[in-house]
């Protein structure tokens, strides 16, 4: 895991975050960084170990959706 930085901001062309309250530190900490760059709130809890099945299975199901539309367009 990478702990986000302005670099991975500018990079990134979105920006998943599994609760609201990280999405806010996100643009407190990083407002400048932000401009045009999409947040997406998956709105899963913090309550999952490490590599959960739950926790991926979810993961998969709310980002692959992102990952089957947008990804085909960066190839």
């Amino acid at each position: 895991m990478n702990p986000v930085s302005s670099d991975l901001i500018e990079w990134a062309d979105f920006l998943f975050v599994m609760e609201k309250a990280q999405q806010n530190k996100l643009s407190k900490k990083f407002r400048p960084f932000l401009q045009g760059k999409r947040i997406i709130c998956l709105d899963i809890p913090d309550e999952y170990e490490y590599m959960d099945e739950a926790l991926v299975k979810l993961l998969q199901d709310r980002v692959g959706p992102y990952i089957e539309r947008y990804g085909q367009q960066a190839t």
